[in-house]
């Protein structure tokens, strides 16, 4: 997801828990990865491979200049003919320690197998994050947890197709991606299904046109949070508080990323 797309994103989430959260857990991430050099390992659960979110990991740190995000993606299994950097097994886990860092995307419920090689990681020394679905037991042994109670259900804003390269997911293969099909236009961006003015929208009761709007808690997928997770994770410092940059700082601040050359080494 570009900058502006995230912009946006959390334009029309303001006032909500979810772009404060994903900073403080992106945040804590990259203060656990970037001092130790690397070592990131992104692990899902046997249904949900974190494709994108390996994907966009892997821009961020090439677009903030720090390599170190760019994680390890570790999968459930491994079919033939796959890339290199698409082979890492389970069995990485068990060579996790010191100075290393798992973060497990689990919509659902962790599967035996998994909270084993997890708590194995834990007991060797590597810190623990976990952006899960509510998980008791994957709670039990993170470090840093951010749940989405509501892992379900189509992303605010249409995603862009991946392109894949030498150390990058890009789109998964052969049909296996993880989210369902996403919406584009007005409802795409949390107007509802009448625009700004239809059920759920703007200027209907329970839309963000309403007073009190702003305050109310607000569902999001589990594509959503780790589209601001990512792109929080690439971030230098904390933005200014909100309301303390104009609306046209902002957007140039956005142009200025936008034009900025790519990196040397791609």
């Amino acid at each position: 997801m570009d900058a502006v797309r995230v912009a946006l994103l959390r334009e029309v989430l303001a006032g909500t828990r979810w772009p404060s959260e994903a900073r403080g857990f992106a945040g804590a991430l990259r203060s656990c990865v970037v001092p130790q050099g690397g070592g990131l390992l992104l692990v899902g659960t046997r249904a949900y491979e974190p494709w994108h979110l390996a994907a966009h990991l892997v821009d961020e740190a090439a677009w903030s200049g720090r390599p170190e995000l760019a994680p390890t993606l570790v999968r459930h299994e491994v079919p033939c003919g796959a890339p290199a950097h698409l082979t890492v097994g389970l069995g990485r886990l068990e060579g996790a320690g010191r100075g290393e860092t798992l973060l497990v995307v689990a919509p659902g419920a962790a599967d035996e197998c998994l909270l084993e090689r997890v708590h194995g990681a834990r007991r060797a020394g590597a810190t623990v994050f976990s952006l899960d679905g509510g998980d008791p037991e994957m709670h039990a042994l993170a470090h840093e947890v951010l749940t989405v109670a509501c892992a379900a259900g189509p992303p605010l804003l249409p995603a862009q197709p991946r392109a894949a390269g030498p150390g990058r997911p890009g789109d998964p293969p052969d049909g296996t991606e993880s989210a369902g099909a996403e919406p584009v236009g007005a409802e795409a961006a949390g107007a509802g299904p009448g625009g700004a003015n239809g059920p759920g929208g703007a200027g209907e009761p329970g839309g963000a046109g309403e007073s009190g709007g702003a305050d109310a808690p607000v569902d999001v997928d589990f594509d959503t949070v780790q589209h601001l997770v990512s792109a929080a994770a690439g971030e230098s410092a904390l933005p200014a508080a909100r309301g303390r940059r104009r609306f046209r700082d902002r957007l140039s601040l956005l142009a200025d990323r936008l034009t900025a050359p790519p990196p040397a080494r791609w």
